[in-house]
């Protein structure tokens, strides 16, 4: 068994980092000696000294003998994969490369209507037709979970030629189904099960999280180690525990998406961060949820908060097997606000969370938080009845709190069929002709363009999807209230794109 202990990649780069040579390669700035004054104050010398490109002794990202090699395969140990590729395009390279590797052009991919615009942008590469379904919904909390057992199931019994299944677990707001029951019925089919973990990298790794998905059947699963654990931003990994999925085909769909000069200070942190959480993983997820849960039942003192709660009746109901106890989430509508309000109110107050929604505010604990963190969000939220009848929150912010039932927390659409038929293919749409007209004569058109709130990056609508009056409503509704839109030509949605079909 290798030593989890050891760091092949980040000590190489430390080691070139520190050797003293000219340098003729690339990056221009050469080891930090021609960066800007500015940039060098702000990051220091000794990270720009180790922007490094493919040096002999830093092995070679598509195809690794060495350091990199070695890395990974600590990482497929650490995380109870058979192979683990490093990501320097985030999560979203991941997605892209598990369905260009699964799913041939008009092969059909069953996934969550409620998937990242990634999944989206996979299903346009590669040419795959998706099988929409709708996922689990809870009313009261108006909050959306995973996909069912038995959703899954009738859409396998109407497509029993699907190539692959897709899941979203968990959400943003740590919400997971049940994965073991859904890869028991991908496997039945002889089809691999492809899971979007980008928010559970810490599953596995204390036995009060969530299973992991790769623990519970999933053939692949592809995390954001960045989210929750200690690499930098844009780091993440793709684990590979089956042989469903040739591993060349992923390795080819990853050099299509991946940058040909991937940051080696991104993948040395993707090797610190395996180590930290294999070496530590216990203890330091045993402080994440003492932190969690005493900043939990200090919140549950504030009788105006409502929060959503492993034992509410969501999870009671398939879909909601599972809440990662690490998120926590505000349900809004009853302080008469919206996330995003709220959001803006604590951001004054110094206290920053990781997604507010039109219904809902959510924080993210991870190993990095401090007590004095969580003081700091308990004594705004303590505050929050005294201060907010002479805090003045814009009309633009307060309006439409009245949640439409078809409304999710991401704006997304509830549908009622279990699977959902498209017009026309993303990829259709996305390389056909288009046109741009007003917002009103969009509806019962066809979508050329994805269109989300962001984060989370879940669009409310895709290309090939069919505009209707509450998906535009819903959207309005976000920028009205202070969210952001992504996606489409024109972020004030005045317009729309749609499809110029006869």
């Amino acid at each position: 068994m290798a030593n989890q202990a050891d760091t092949p990649l980040l000590t190489a780069l430390k080691a070139c980092a520190q050797q003293a040579e000219a340098v003729f390669y690339a990056p221009g700035h050469k080891r930090g000696q021609g960066s800007p004054v500015a940039l060098v104050d702000l990051v220091g010398r000794s990270l720009l000294q180790a922007d490094l490109p493919e040096l002999p002794a830093l092995d070679n990202l598509f195809a690794p003998t060495g350091v990199i090699q070695a890395a990974q395969d600590l990482a497929a140990e650490a995380f109870g994969a058979r192979q683990t590729w490093f990501l320097a395009n985030g999560s979203t390279a991941g997605m892209i490369a598990a369905i260009l590797a699964t799913c041939p052009p008009g092969r059909k991919l069953i996934l969550p209507r409620n998937c990242h615009q990634s999944a989206i942008a996979g299903l346009i590469l590669s040419g795959a037709l998706p099988l929409f379904v709708t996922p689990a919904y809870d009313p009261t909390s108006d909050l959306v979970g995973g996909l069912t057992a038995t959703a899954v199931a009738e859409a396998l019994h109407h497509h029993p030629d699907a190539a692959a299944i897709l899941l979203l677990a968990p959400t943003y707001q740590g919400i997971s189904t049940d994965v073991r029951a859904i890869a028991e019925l991908a496997h039945a089919h002889s089809i691999p099960l492809l899971v979007d973990e980008a928010h559970g990298p810490h599953f596995g790794f204390h036995p009060d999280l969530p299973p992991a998905a790769l623990a519970c059947g999933a053939d692949l699963s592809v995390q954001s180690t960045h989210k929750v654990l200690s690499a930098l931003s844009q780091a993440a990994m793709l684990h590979l525990n089956s042989d469903r999925i040739d591993p060349h085909r992923i390795q080819s769909a990853l050099q299509l998406v991946q940058s040909t000069s991937p940051n080696y200070i991104l993948l040395a942190s993707l090797d610190a961060a395996r180590q930290q959480i294999a070496t530590e993983g216990h203890s330091l997820m045993q402080r994440t949820l003492d932190l969690a849960q005493a900043l939990r039942s200090r919140l549950q003192t504030l009788p105006y908060l409502t929060l959503l709660q492993p034992n509410a009746p969501p999870f009671r109901s398939p879909g909601f097997s599972h809440l990662d106890p690490t998120r926590l989430t505000i349900i809004t509508p009853s302080l008469g606000l919206s996330g995003f309000a709220l959001d803006t109110w604590l951001q004054e107050r110094g206290v920053t969370a990781e997604l507010p929604t039109q219904h809902h505010l959510t924080f993210i604990l991870s190993l990095g938080n401090t007590q004095a963190d969580c003081d700091r969000l308990y004594q705004a939220l303590s505050q929050f009845k005294l201060e907010t009848s002479t805090w003045k929150l814009q009309t633009s912010v307060k309006a439409g709190f009245n949640k439409d039932p078809g409304m999710s927390d991401t704006g997304w659409v509830n549908p009622v069929p279990t699977v959902q038929p498209f017009p026309l293919s993303p990829r259709e749409v996305y390389f056909g002709p288009q046109t741009v007209v007003p917002i009103a004569a969009a509806i019962g058109r066809i979508s050329a363009e994805w269109v989300c709130p962001y984060p989370p990056g879940i669009p409310v609508l895709l290309p090939g999807e069919q505009i209707t009056e509450t998906a535009v409503e819903c959207l309005q509704q976000v920028l009205n209230q202070g969210g952001v839109i992504t996606g489409c030509r024109d972020p004030h949605l005045q317009t729309l794109t749609v499809a110029a079909i006869a």
